[in-house]
């Protein structure tokens, strides 16, 4: 198989056969992003015979009749049919739409059990696509797509330089509603800064409460060295939530989300996993963040008092 750099996906893909299609992201340009900065460009396409190589690689690993007998004969279960494939890059979805068509004709060529294919896109992924070509792309599988939504909050979306605003968000998402393309989020704790937390929370709830998204999936901001966030703090033009703070902008996300949808926060940068659906789990949910709050602050405390000069 091809893979360029690190290959990131959703922790809901580990099932889905990672297909490498595109390699880096076609923004690349914020702050607080460091994901695609180890690869010599800024975002490029597969050629389409590495595709189909690697296609045909997992055909013979998964489906090929002699590779069910050698596993038979050594004594390995028969994998199952891949019913799943997950385009590699941070927004594949950008491509041009008869592009996207030819990619999913080729899976299907070699991979008939097929039944979706996902990938990571960016809001702005659907602007150039016409509402036909929306329909046409679920018509060949597209959906459930992972979308890096990341907040609500128009002065954190500015700041960071995300490259589109909240009003963005509803209308791109209602699009690929319309074309019944499902799609879930990531939402970005700790995004809006020192301060600014649970009205950056309240702020993406409103946007998210106009949508239907399948996922809200929060991630901790990692602040790191070599990113341009990194820089901006150093010279003093924003500052970063404390744990108290980002757990109550959870807190504040969770209590004023009023839709149908999977909360679940597991990505590595989460210090505790939270997963439950909305509404039902609301009370369980917001009853374990105050735990966790009641933690953090004793912790706090406790770091606090250790400093106390002895009297």
């Amino acid at each position: 198989m091809h893979y360029t750099g690190t290959i990131w996906r959703p922790p809901y893909e580990a099932d889905s056969l990672l297909l490498e299609v595109t390699a880096g992201c076609t923004h690349h340009n914020c702050k607080f992003c460091t994901l695609y900065s180890d690869l010599p460009f800024k975002f490029r396409m597969s050629p389409l015979k590495d595709i189909e190589s690697d296609l045909l690689e997992a055909q013979i690993l998964r489906t090929n009749p002699h590779s069910k007998m050698l596993n038979i004969l050594s004594g390995k279960s028969c994998p199952e049919p891949i019913r799943r494939v997950f385009l590699t890059g941070a927004n594949p979805f950008v491509l041009k739409t008869d592009k996207l068509l030819e990619i999913a004709e080729i899976i299907r060529k070699y991979l008939p059990s097929v039944e979706s294919i996902g990938c990571f896109a960016r809001v702005t992924d659907s602007v150039k696509k016409t509402d036909e070509e929306l329909t046409l792309l679920r018509q060949a599988g597209y959906n459930r797509l992972t979308i890096g939504a990341e907040t609500g909050d128009n002065a954190a979306l500015s700041f960071m330089q995300k490259g589109y605003t909240a009003r963005d968000i509803l209308t791109q998402c209602r699009r690929l509603e319309q074309a019944d393309i499902s799609y879930g989020f990531f939402y970005l704790t700790g995004i809006s800064g020192k301060g600014n937390g649970e009205s950056g929370a309240k702020a993406t709830a409103k946007i998210f409460n106009q949508l239907h998204p399948f996922l809200v999936g929060p991630n901790m901001l990692t602040i790191y060295p070599d990113s341009v966030l990194y820089r901006e703090i150093r010279n003093g033009n924003w500052q970063e939530e404390g744990e108290l703070e980002k757990y109550r902008e959870l807190h504040t996300l969770v209590e004023n989300l009023h839709i149908e949808t999977y909360f679940a926060a597991m990505g590595a940068s989460n210090a505790f996993q939270l997963r439950g659906r909305l509404p039902e789990d609301k009370e369980k949910l917001l009853k374990t963040l105050e735990r966790i709050i009641s933690d953090v602050s004793e912790q706090e405390l406790r770091r606090y008092r250790k400093h106390l000069p002895h009297l």
